[in-house]
């Protein structure tokens, strides 16, 4: 069973604690490393003073927004235990941690309403074929009896959730439960491990049917339990476990623990689970498709220490890494500088890592997160990630002070680096940087870190739309510059015609020009000034949707030149378009939300609010439950779009938008526009 390395010749194992956010990952965390002797004792998110979260951004929001790594050992195995974010604004940070991990444990409340958040967890891991257990947390405070809850989350789940414990109730309080494999009772003990006890006569029989439940659910991927069952024999105990064993590293089925991490309850027994069911770094590596490779580390997340410089947390899939070993990646070969055992924060320097090691390696300048690296030239497969989700939260930022304009660049450089997710836009045309990320909590802590690690201020704003204006009606006009100053003067002379052109036509330029009144070199200049002059209409936006024809003009043998016959092209348009009735012009995108089926009632009521147009709405492919709505929406009304989905949908919903075309803005909004613009520029 798995490899001669390690603890009791065992392979250590990494294991992620995902889940739905506020479920209790990180407490969960807390209590697996005191229940194992890592840590003296059990810390509190309210003390703040728990190994995971231990950020200030963290700390002051109460809430994971990045992954946190902690290692420990159990009964002679060593697992390394990754605790990735609950918040969807957060989650794609745990989204290379989860490529390389040998199982998973889904931490939920026993609550039907956090269905949604359930379903988005379980799809990743079920798109991914990550084994995983579900542990049902804070079950001392669940409202009604487990085997109803069962039922009413199973919908977020693909695979059939098979019972494994069933609680001890005892005046409506937790006391301990049933082991449905063991045929064993057990109460809880604070701070201490169970204790077994008799099982009470009313419970046996409760047990009983809850077991064979279970076991029917077993049956359906084996032929020979089916037969015991309808023949009325009892499987040997040895044969449920291997069953138990094989269906979860087979992605058959869910296994469900129960237990209240807060008071370190069923903690134990989610341990052994793992320790005897949850696959070994070879299963994942084939899992995975990691060929031939003699060695191969997959980095699961990048980290800029503040004093240590750039750390790579990476799961070692084959072969031995030691330090000052030269490594090769998909950019280049590197030299390993340090490999550290991750505590949280805190890195802890170590000696070689081999096979199913998860550790960090010192200063892989250009590994990036997602990236493999092995010894050999010829081994680097990168394993495929899931892409970032697109973003749907943008800011407009600026840094406070000029000096620091070089410095944020690359500061965002590397919170880009440390989560994939957020990006950075540099709109050319506007003059602004947008910052973009997965939500208003997912940019705030962003800016927070620029400040907190790299001492840069900046200035937030709304971003800009990019405003359009265009024209109604066409008109003829002449354009002439002419001045006279000591030597050469400056003399152009144009006669245009400008009309409008159908929405999304873009622009058009002609010349009908007869008898060379405007000489063939200095048509050009004309379109150029026509265009410089469209880069602020008449409205103080860009001109689109027109053509301009040159029909006529005069030059004079000496003045004229290409800066005057531009000025000339400026000049008819300057006077020309203010006449032509302009119009202001927004973007309308195309938007396509996705929403669990129940809230669709509410998006479409606020797509109407925001002045969309709703196209229509279908069943989400592969997402049993859950709506897309496609509808057209102004670009202004999407900027914080995300936040009003969110609120009604438990903070599950998401979106994208492309542009789609431009529409007319009048009254009351474009004059609101206007008045907006006209007092930027001034």
């Amino acid at each position: 069973m798995g490899h001669s390395d390690g603890p009791a010749g065992r392979s250590p194992r990494a294991i992620a604690l995902v889940g739905p956010y506020l479920s209790g990952k990180t407490t969960l965390l807390e209590a697996i490393l005191a229940r194992t002797g890592a840590i003296n004792r059990q810390g509190t998110m309210a003390e703040g003073n728990t190994v995971g979260d231990n950020t200030p951004e963290a700390r002051s929001h109460a809430m994971s927004v990045e992954l946190n790594t902690a290692t420990c050992e159990f009964l002679d195995d060593t697992f390394t235990f990754l605790d990735c974010p609950g918040s969807i604004e957060f989650q794609y940070d745990a989204a290379a941690a989860l490529t390389a991990v040998d199982a998973a444990i889904v931490v939920c409340e026993p609550d039907p309403k956090k269905v949604p958040a359930l379903q988005l967890i379980l799809k990743q891991l079920e798109d991914r074929g990550i084994p995983h257990f579900l542990f049902l947390n804070k079950i001392d405070k669940a409202e009604g009896r487990v085997r109803d809850i069962i039922p009413t989350l199973q919908p977020a789940s693909a695979k059939p959730l098979v019972l494994r414990q069933i609680p001890i109730w005892e005046n409506g309080i937790a006391t301990g439960y049933v082991d449905l494999a063991l045929e064993r009772a057990y109460l809880y003990r604070e701070h201490a491990p169970s204790e077994i006890i008799e099982l009470p006569g009313e419970l046996s029989e409760r047990g009983s049917e809850a077991r064979f439940s279970m076991l029917e659910q077993l049956a359906d991927y084996d032929d020979e339990l089916m037969e015991q069952l309808l023949e009325d024999i009892e499987p040997p105990r040895d044969k449920v476990f291997d069953d138990l064993a094989k269906e979860l590293r087979e992605g058959q089925i869910c296994p469900v623990f129960i237990g209240a991490a807060e008071h370190g309850h069923g903690i134990r027994r989610l341990l052994k689970a793992l320790r005897h069911e949850a696959p070994f770094v070879d299963e994942t590596a084939e899992r995975l498709g990691v060929g031939e490779a003699t060695s191969l580390a997959q980095t699961l997340k990048t980290v800029h220490t503040t004093h240590g410089g750039k750390l790579s947390l990476v799961r070692i899939l084959k072969g031995t890494f030691k330090d000052g070993a030269t490594v090769y990646g998909p950019d280049g070969q590197e030299r390993i500088s340090g490999i550290f055992t991750l505590m949280g924060q805190e890195a802890v320097k170590r000696g070689e890592a081999g096979p199913g090691d998860t550790v960090a390696f010192g200063r892989m300048e250009s590994l990036k997160t997602g990236q493999a690296v092995s010894e050999s030239k010829d081994g680097v497969a990168s394993i495929a990630l899931p892409p970032p989700p697109q973003p749907v939260f943008g800011l407009a930022i600026a840094a406070k002070e000029r000096k620091d304009e070089v410095k944020l660049t690359t500061a965002l450089g590397k919170i880009i680096e440390e989560d994939p997710s957020i990006s950075i836009e540099h709109n050319q045309d506007l003059g602004e940087m947008v910052l973009w990320g997965q939500g208003e909590m997912h940019l705030r802590v962003a800016l927070e870190r620029l400040t907190r690690k790299y001492g840069i201020d900046v200035d937030t704003r709304k971003r800009q739309i990019p405003y359009k204006e265009t024209i109604r009606k066409p008109i003829e006009v002449r354009g002439r510059h002419k001045k006279q100053s000591g030597g050469h003067g400056q003399y152009g002379d144009v006669v245009v015609d400008i009309r409008p052109l159908p929405r999304g036509a873009g622009f058009e330029f002609t010349e009908t020009i007869t008898g060379g009144v405007v000489p063939k070199q200095y048509i050009p200049s004309v379109e150029a000034g026509i265009k410089d002059y469209m880069k602020r209409g008449p409205l103080g936006f860009e001109v689109v949707d027109i053509a301009v024809n040159l029909k006529d003009g005069s030059y004079h043998s000496v003045d004229s030149s290409d800066q005057a016959f531009r000025m000339a092209g400026r000049l008819a348009m300057s006077e020309g378009l203010p006449q032509c009735s302009p119009v202001l012009l927004e973007p309308i995108m195309a938007v396509e939300i996705a929403v669990p089926s129940e809230v669709t009632a509410k998006v479409n009521s606020i797509i109407s609010q925001r002045r969309g147009q709703i196209l229509g709405f279908d069943a989400r492919p592969d997402w049993p439950g859950w709506d897309l709505v496609k509808a057209h929406m102004p670009e202004a009304e999407i900027a914080d779009l995300i936040i009003e989905l969110r609120s009604i949908s438990q903070g599950v919903a998401t979106f994208t938008a492309q542009f789609d075309h431009l529409a007319e803005l009048t009254g009351k909004l474009a004059e609101d526009v206007l008045a907006q613009n006209a007092k930027e520029a001034a």
